[in-house]
């Protein structure tokens, strides 16, 4: 089973980022990812570019999870970014974005990898949760709130 503690650590939590596209917020991810990877940045935008061409990662409730599988990448990793305005998303309920979860994985690791995207949906969810990391200011705690509300979700 994805342990959401480990799958998202505080230092890959970014609160109140500003981007005025979702590509300079892809890009801004690639980059907090390429820091705890030996994966230049590059590659993980272009994946992540990728796989947005596939259709959109917002799944609605402005929550977008973009994901992607990554060559040479050696464990799977996740992280959060709250943004300070919206964004569009081009989500299929038409409401910009501003809760935004990545998970990269290893390119063999596909089942590892829907099972995150299943936890992290389900997670979410929970509009409680949702409330409480739009207005936490706190990485500690935002982090603490993932952690926990993983367990308390888990099926």
């Amino acid at each position: 089973m994805v342990d959401m503690a480990e799958l998202i650590t505080p230092e890959r939590i970014v609160l109140d980022l500003r981007a005025r596209s979702k590509r300079q917020l892809l890009q801004e991810l690639a980059e907090l990812a390429a820091r705890d990877t030996d994966i230049e940045a590059s590659r993980v935008l272009a994946a992540l570019l990728e796989r947005e061409k596939l259709g959109t990662t917002a799944i609605g409730e402005g929550i977008a999870i973009p994901h992607a599988k990554i060559e040479g990448l050696e464990r799977i990793l996740g992280g959060f970014l709250r943004l300070a305005e919206p964004l569009d998303f081009e989500a299929l309920d038409e409401q910009p974005v501003d809760l935004v979860f990545f998970i990269l994985a290893p390119a063999a690791a596909s089942t590892e990898h829907l099972k995150a995207l299943a936890r992290l949906a389900r997670l979410l969810r929970d509009p409680e949760l949702r409330a409480r990391l739009r207005s936490e200011s706190d990485i500690g705690r935002v982090y603490e709130l993932l952690a926990s509300g993983a367990q308390s979700h888990a099926a």
